[in-house]
Parts: structure tokens; sequence; C-alpha cells
């Protein structure tokens, strides 16, 4: 998550969706003022700024607009300029199954995805959940219940889009940076049997049908 008081916008970093990319040129240009939250290298050097934050969820790079009310006032959101990008969840829950396979640290999502393969993983409880009840539009939810995005960036046309984020804000941001590309087959579309479609389309429903993604 970027903050940026200056240039009045907020970047919501939804997981899995190549926002870190985004995250490297924002924070190229970023002012001396913005908050800049997450694990780049400007990042770090910047996270004293974070201590002490009162605020109603994690304060993280993945943090929500209803995690960062109050510390973040509903005043400064509603002003902000908010925006993300979205990802074909067929492509998005696949890509986290092998960025899970490849970590080493203690997290049940992480040893799942070390113990079994792709259908077992994206038919487990914890993981279908995790998708159902966290869809793209709740990223970008305030703590009041109202949806503040002004311009969903879809990461299949990411270079059209980016032009609209540098009218928008008015600034030069392409081309961007490849950053934390997943060891995974090139096709999604390999990895899917009809059950595992079915079980997609279950708990990504409310993604496929609000952004019109498709198999």
């Amino acid at each position: 998550m970027i903050i940026s008081p200056g240039l009045r916008y907020i970047f919501v970093h939804v997981p899995k969706t190549g926002g870190t990319s985004l995250a490297l040129a924002l924070e190229a240009r970023a002012m001396a003022d913005d908050i800049l939250i997450g694990d780049t290298p400007k990042a770090r050097r910047r996270r004293h700024r974070l201590r002490g934050a009162v605020s109603n969820g994690r304060i993280w790079k993945h943090s929500t607009l209803a995690d960062i009310d109050p510390w973040i006032s509903a005043a400064q959101i509603a002003e902000s300029r908010v925006f993300t990008i979205v990802r074909n969840p067929y492509e998005r829950v696949l890509s986290y199954y092998h960025w899970a396979r490849a970590q080493s640290f203690d997290h049940p999502v992480v040893r799942l995805a070390r113990e079994v393969d792709f259908a077992t993983f994206l038919h487990d409880r914890q993981v279908g959940d995790s998708f159902r009840n966290a869809p793209f539009a709740s990223y970008v939810t305030d703590a009041r219940g109202v949806e503040r995005c002004d311009l969903y960036l879809r990461l299949e046309r990411i270079d059209t889009d980016l032009s609209k984020l540098e009218n928008l804000l008015d600034l030069r941001l392409a081309p961007l940076p490849v950053a934390n590309r997943s060891d995974r087959p090139a096709d999604h579309r390999a990895a899917y049997g009809p059950a595992e479609r079915r079980r997609l389309e279950e708990i990504c429903k409310h993604d496929l049908e609000n952004f019109d993604y498709d198999f």
C-alpha cells in the first residue's frame, strides 16, 4: 500500500495481482511525506513511520481501506484517488499456489501448498474462504462500507490501463519494472479440470462476475 498526501492518492495492493511492479514505479517517484507500506527497499527505510499507528486492522502491504481507518482519516480517504490492480482469478489462484510452494516460512497455506497438488489446494476450506471472503472490491471499501476505487487496473492489459492511471495522477510511470514473477505454467487452463473450474467459480464468483473474467 502507498498513501500519498501530496499527490492525493492511495494505492491498495491486492495480493498476487502484480502490484509490486506498480508499487516500485510509484515509489521511484515518491514524495518525502508519502507513506510506503511493504517490503521494497524504500518502504523498509520508511517503516519507522508506521510506529504507533492506531487502526482497525493490520497495517501491512496488503491492507484494505477499512484496515487503515482511523489512522488515515475518513476525510483523507474520501479525498484521495484510490486505485488497485485486479487479475483473472484463474491466473491469480494458480499464481498463489506456486508462490506458496516456493516459500519456506511457517504458515498453514505454505505447508499445504508444499505437500499437495493444485487441485487439493484449491479445494481446501481455508484457501476457499480466503478468496470467497475477500473479493477485489473489499480491499477498496472503507470502514463505512463505501467502495472508493477510482480506477481498477487489469493486469492483463496493464500497459493500456497504466496510461489511465498516469492521466489520473498526472504522473509518468511507464515502463513498469518486472517483480515477483512466480514459477508457474504459462497457460492456466492446463491446471483446471471440470471440478477445479467449478470450485474456482464458486469461491471467486464475485470477482468473475464483477470484472467479466472467464476461463
